[in-house]
């Protein structure tokens, strides 16, 4: 038969009582068959690396349209959180509904990007991500996923927004016909 043995610490001096719950009911703790440390409560600090600290979510339905070559921002669809540490990593995952339209040609290549802010600072970008269409005067709607594990370094506010780059002669419009974008953040414990 295994036994639990409660072993103090020879160097502390504090005293640690286990106290049973206020309840009528009998219960069982069944401690795990590992080594480690185990938690029913704690602050972001006392879970291990790999850990999803918080979610945000958040969802845009408003339609925007784009046709510059520069990256714009959208002014719509973003995403804020803040890091409770600076070793903490936040994964981002956003999936935008756009539609596309290239008036002339036969083809083109559109950038999206996720772009992110530290406070009112601009920061770091995500590898902007292609897309390539074939034809012309022909509207093109485009479910776009864009994941980035982003590792911010700081525990300041941060707001993670959509960029769009177009070639001339392109369009490309947030949420048309009632499409709805949404945007994940994940803070994930370093």
């Amino acid at each position: 038969m295994s036994r639990v043995v409660i072993q103090g610490d020879a160097s502390g001096t504090g005293d640690f009582t286990i106290a049973a719950p206020n309840s009528n009911t009998d219960r069982t703790l069944t401690l795990p068959d590992v080594a480690g440390t185990v938690l029913t409560s704690g602050s972001n600090a006392d879970f291990p690396a790999g850990s999803v600290l918080q979610v945000v979510q958040t969802q845009s339905t408003t339609q925007e349209t784009f046709t510059s070559g520069a990256y714009t921002s959208t002014s719509s669809f973003s995403g804020v959180i803040t890091p409770s540490s600076t070793s903490n990593k936040i994964f981002v995952v956003a999936d935008v509904a756009m539609m596309y339209y290239l008036s002339s040609g036969n083809s083109a290549h559109a950038l999206f990007r996720l772009y992110r802010a530290v406070g009112a600072t601009a920061s770091a970008a995500s590898t902007g991500q292609a897309y390539d269409y074939g034809g012309s005067g022909i509207l093109t709607s485009i479910n776009l996923p864009i994941n980035w594990l982003d590792s911010p370094s700081t525990t300041s506010q941060l707001t993670y927004v959509l960029q769009v780059s177009l070639q001339a002669g392109e369009q490309a419009r947030l949420n048309y016909n009632g499409g709805t974008s949404r945007m994940t953040l994940l803070e994930i414990a370093g």
